[in-house]
């Protein structure tokens, strides 16, 4: 009997363009509870290196941070010590020149706990997100939403 072996899921991420990624991480790690990453320890490591200039890291939390990047991860998912990196569900946000112009072709549906849609929703305003529309239609209800840079996301 042979038996077929499948390959491995790959890892990913979700990355986000941004005009203030550490912003825009602090606003997704308390909309969904997740926690911004720690790189310090290997932007530190490099910096002794020689590696990176310092003008690539900013600070952020206390801590160093790479200017042109943020990310947050679940709390829960494995993540590399000595980078901080994450390895599971992951937002990466990363410092563009151009502002949003149109609608996003990628967005999060957030999934609130039942019969606290609107719990959520001002909770999320509260953090600095706007409500665009509320929707109604024959597959269910939901709130579309943008975040402090205006992307669009939805919370059931």
């Amino acid at each position: 009997m042979t038996t077929t072996s499948r390959p491995a899921p790959l890892h990913f991420k979700i990355v986000i363009d941004a005009a203030a990624p550490h912003a825009q991480a602090d606003f997704w790690a308390a909309a969904l509870h997740y926690e911004v990453e720690d790189n310090s320890a290997l932007i530190e490591k490099l910096l002794g290196f020689g590696a990176v200039p310092a003008e690539l890291t900013v600070e952020s939390h206390g801590r160093r941070a790479w200017r042109d990047l943020a990310a947050v991860r679940h709390p829960d998912d494995p993540f590399q010590e000595e980078s901080g990196t994450g390895l599971g569900r992951r937002l990466l946000f990363q410092r563009v020149p151009e502002a949003k112009t149109v609608k996003n072709r990628v967005h999060l549906d957030v999934h609130a706990a039942d019969g606290r849609r609107q719990e959520e929703v001002a909770r999320l305003e509260a953090l600095g997100a706007s409500v665009q529309r509320q929707v109604k239609e024959a597959g269910g209800e939901w709130v579309v939403m943008t975040d402090p840079e205006g992307n669009e996301f939805c919370v059931h």
